[in-house]
């Protein structure tokens, strides 16, 4: 049996779960050899590669909980497939994504799940996990979550908004108390989708047929309305549920008073409504439809609900930050929206970019172990990875970020990996940048660049 490589991280400002402590990272294979306070003597590296970490913040390898690649909508595919959506991933930094495996109506979980293995599987850079997101409930589709529980799957997705996805509270509620036995969690988009479907036929009666109806069709209310009924579901099921992509802050006051009543509730929040606002529905463009960029559900929300929540993360009341990635070109597929908002693809990229706008907006409010916590450690806690990831530890996953905070760069179209062709932070001054990237011991991007390996896989949970 030949020896396993060995791979040092020297000299980094180590963040790991006890505290930041400057040392050594010694990989071995696909696996965290140690973690070594004051690094390892000049003697100890005969036969290993190392990597100067000098001044940087060695981080495990981030995660984004939130996205959406090679979907198809029923209209088009999204514009990142598993391989652009993971070679951009880990090019920020991120080592392991959860994406939403998506029952259509009229599918079995099973085929759901084969269909995204086979869209993902031997395609990625870093690695990934699925989401199972259900739209047909029935007695079936109840057989087979315990098969989804065997095929490692312990997280679920329902949606109260989209006429072809959402299940009603019922159905939802009979979900909840599916997936309690194993102490499953249930994330759930939580809008009102009876209210957004008459909200959205009379803002187009008034008139208002560009990107800025979005808004006006899907006020903070509906999110909060959806928000409460879901607090009040878990409630009575005693299951775990997860609000993903918070926008306001109405929908905040409803966790509070959930969590106050015991309720176990996680929250995400995603970059775009801790940066962004309403008013860039208004941009033009040359073209006269670069509001289109920011047509995401949720949408962009007023600068108090923006406020309020980057206060929100700062307290600890958000455990995760991810993306909510999903990515349409500008041109030839969201101007296909033009004299109807409502048929503008609803998402936006940003899985590249998460740790660099996070560290850079944050810069002085929060800290290294802030941004383990909502980047990585969270989403390994909440979904059933810790401390396989998640955490610089002996024994641990060998998926490592090592992020240097000095370098300057500007985020634009031109310069990503997402093969998308806007960027929603165009321009954005991002303080830090990924050096080294390592997915399973491979590293896999330097300097925010790929390496061209491709050692993402599957992560049973």
């Amino acid at each position: 049996m030949s020896e396993q490589r060995r791979t040092v991280v020297r000299g980094g400002n180590l963040v790991t779960p006890g505290g930041v402590v400057r040392g050594d990272l010694v990989l071995a294979g696909e696996k965290i050899e140690s973690v070594v306070p004051g690094g390892l003597g000049e003697g100890e590296l005969g036969g290993c590669e190392t990597y100067d970490a000098t001044g940087c913040w060695v981080f495990p390898g981030f995660i984004d909980a939130h996205t959406h690649m090679q979907c198809w909508t029923g209209m088009d595919w999204t514009a990142d497939s598993f391989e652009t959506g993971t070679r951009a991933a880990a090019c920020g930094g991120t080592t392991t994504i959860v994406d939403y495996a998506t029952q259509d109506r009229g599918m079995t979980l099973h085929q759901a799940l084969d269909e995204w293995h086979k869209r993902a599987d031997g395609t990625c850079t870093s690695n990934y996990a699925f989401h199972m997101a259900i739209s047909d409930w029935n007695d079936h589709t109840r057989e087979e979550i315990a098969d989804m529980r065997d095929a490692g799957i312990v997280s679920f997705k329902s949606y109260f908004a989209y006429d072809h996805l959402r299940l009603d509270d019922a159905q939802t509620m009979e979900l909840l108390e599916a997936i309690r036995p194993f102490d499953g969690i249930l994330c759930v988009h939580c809008e009102n989708g009876t209210l957004v479907d008459a909200l959205q036929r009379r803002v187009l009666a008034r008139g208002i047929t560009g990107p800025e109806g979005h808004p006006l069709s899907r006020p903070a209310e509906c999110e909060a309305e959806a928000i409460g009924r879901l607090m009040y579901l878990a409630q009575l099921t005693g299951a775990r549920v997860n609000v993903v992509h918070l926008s306001t802050a109405l929908g905040l006051e409803q966790i509070r008073a959930a969590k106050a009543r015991g309720v176990r509730v996680s929250v995400e929040t995603c970059p775009q409504y801790l940066l962004m606002d309403d008013t860039r529905y208004l941009e033009q463009g040359e073209d006269g439809f670069a509001g289109a960029k920011y047509v995401m559900s949720p949408p962009l929300r007023r600068p108090h609900d923006v406020e309020v929540l980057r206060q929100a993360v700062c307290d600890g009341e958000v455990d995760q930050v991810s993306t909510d990635h999903c990515s349409f070109n500008l041109h030839g597929q969201k101007d296909r929206g033009r004299g109807d908002f409502t048929k503008i693809p609803n998402g936006g990229p940003g899985v590249e970019h998460r740790p660099a706008l996070m560290m850079t907006s944050f810069e002085g409010r929060l800290g290294p172990m802030d941004y383990l916590r909502l980047l990585s450690e969270g989403q390994a806690r909440v979904f059933g990875m810790y401390p396989r990831k998640g955490a610089l530890a002996a024994g641990s996953d060998a998926d490592v970020c090592v992020w240097d905070p000095s370098v300057r760069w500007t985020i634009g179209a031109s310069n990503q990996h997402q093969a998308v062709d806007y960027t929603p932070y165009e321009g954005f001054q991002a303080h830090g940048r990924a050096k080294y990237v390592f997915v399973n011991g491979t590293l896999a991007a330097r300097d925010g660049e790929p390496t061209g390996e491709k050692p993402g896989r599957y992560v049973a949970r």
